[in-house]
């Protein structure tokens, strides 16, 4: 009994130290990957440093993904100038005409990718279910992924901060 109450102070400086440790270590960083967009341009993921990246793997086919393109566009049009980029990255089975089309027809303003071959979806971890996304900051680090839907309320709070 006697040994009880050091034990416990033992355990939760142990948990602290835990917590902090986990904390301050590195967060992965994001793949090296280069996409091609629609109208043939390439986009260096490297080469966006210094910026907050949104990479959101979708697809025409899924209701979630059609849901979240009007907040994307918005929270990008309120963010662009501040240094917040998208790179919205339709999946290997998505038809490029139904893409191209999508894209005409809603007027997205940030760059929309091609995964032809699947190697991107692989890149990030083999990303299976759309929409996902993942927010990457300014050092490259993948600072946030997302299985399904933005919180964009969550999302816009996570770009003033990280932007700020």
């Amino acid at each position: 009994m006697k040994y009880t109450k050091p034990l416990l102070v033992a355990i939760a400086v142990l948990a602290v130290v835990g917590a902090l440790l986990f904390a301050l270590m590195d967060k992965p960083s994001a793949p090296a990957s280069t996409f091609t967009t629609l109208d043939g341009k390439s986009i260096v993921l490297d080469e966006l440093r210094g910026k907050v990246v949104l990479v959101n793997f979708w697809a025409t086919s899924c209701p979630g993904c059609i849901k979240e393109m009007p907040g994307m566009v918005e929270t990008y049009n309120q963010y662009k100038d501040r240094g917040f980029e998208i790179v919205a990255v339709a999946m290997s089975y998505d038809p490029p005409n139904y893409v191209a089309n999508f894209v005409q027809t809603r007027r997205l303003p940030f760059p929309v990718a091609l995964d032809v071959n699947g190697e991107h979806a692989r890149a990030f971890g083999n990303v299976q279910l759309t929409p996902t996304s993942f927010l990457i900051g300014k050092d490259g680090s993948i600072l946030e992924q997302k299985l399904g839907e933005l919180d964009f309320a969550k999302l816009k709070a996570l770009l003033d901060k990280e932007l700020s």
